[in-house]
């Protein structure tokens, strides 16, 4: 019995040693593999629309005029701007006006045509509209900020609603301004 105890003891030992020695090794092994390499690091920052401001169109540069008049043989370059170009206004965001801009719902509504790929599919939709109204209460310009769904026809259909639509302009202390508004348009089926 003694021998075979011996034998079993030294079996088990054995085998913890070996145990032993196969953790120490996965240990340090694990600790070369897993060094962890560079960083990579990357600063986002997630802005709504609404804190862009819109993109200003190019415009042609234009000369000071000279305080003496100088007399030559050549004729001037004359620019003509067409009918509905941009001009270079300071229009004030909305958080600057006092009063926004107006427009008469029921004049807008009797130009809004419900596009026809989306009634025939039965979608309905909504788009945000920038309008660039001018200090007599012409919109000048308009930006479709968002459009849902997209591709149906929807802002197309409320650009042409408001296209050289004249209304009430924005005003700041008591002036009429120029000012850039924001409407939203809901398309829906009745």
């Amino acid at each position: 019995m003694t021998n075979e105890k011996l034998i079993r003891t030294s079996i088990f030992i054995f085998a913890a040693v070996l145990h032993l020695l196969v953790l120490f090794f996965l240990v340090f092994k694990t600790n070369n593999v897993l060094q962890e390499g560079p960083e990579n690091a990357r600063v986002m920052k997630l802005t709504d629309f609404e804190e862009l401001p819109p993109p200003e169109p190019e415009l042609p540069q234009v000369e000071a005029i000279a305080e003496t008049m100088i007399e030559t043989e050549t004729a001037p370059e004359q620019h003509v701007l067409g009918a509905g170009v941009f001009l270079a206004e300071n229009y004030l965001p909305m958080h600057q006006v006092s009063v926004p801009p107006k427009f008469e719902a029921s004049a807008v509504m009797s130009e809004l045509v419900y596009p026809p790929i989306a009634l025939r599919s039965g979608i309905e939709g909504r788009v945000i509209l920038e309008l660039f109204v001018d200090r007599t209460g012409v919109v000048q310009r308009i930006v479709i900020l968002q459009e849902n769904p997209l591709e149906r026809g929807f802002g197309e259909a409320a650009v042409r609603a408001f296209t050289g639509r004249k209304g009430e302009p924005a005003y700041a202390n008591g002036e009429a301004v120029s000012s850039r508004y924001r409407y939203p348009v809901t398309f829906k089926i009745k």
